[in-house]
């Protein structure tokens, strides 16, 4: 099974999730630091679509500005354009597989897709 990850190695959410996908033998795994290599604002509205939840639910407050800019309260294409524009505000980790996708809070959430 092919796997990839939005990884922040400075999250130990994003590795704990990373250490359950690398222990797995059978995921071909693509391990992607979203902060250096950023997902364009398509993928991540994708990537938000296929896990059920809006780009708002994916938004990360704590750390960074988003509440100061409004973004707890503002629509999806604003959310998105931010993201795109600054990807700290991207939760982590988001793990992809032909199963789903999931944010990975708690990390036994990559569960459901594997």
């Amino acid at each position: 099974m092919k796997a990839t990850i939005w990884h922040n190695p400075k999250c130990g959410t994003s590795r704990n999730t990373l250490a359950i996908l690398e222990a797995r033998e059978d995921i071909d795994l693509t391990v992607v630091e979203y902060l250096k290599t950023p997902p364009s604002r398509d993928k991540l509205a994708q990537l938000y679509r296929d896990a059920g939840m809006s780009p708002r639910e994916g938004l990360r407050l704590r750390g960074t500005d988003a509440a100061e800019r409004g973004l707890p309260d503002a629509g999806d294409d604003q959310v998105l354009d931010a993201m795109a524009d600054d990807p700290r505000l991207i939760e982590r980790p988001l793990v992809e597989t032909e199963k789903g996708v999931r944010l990975c809070r708690p990390k036994e959430a990559v569960d459901e897709i594997l």
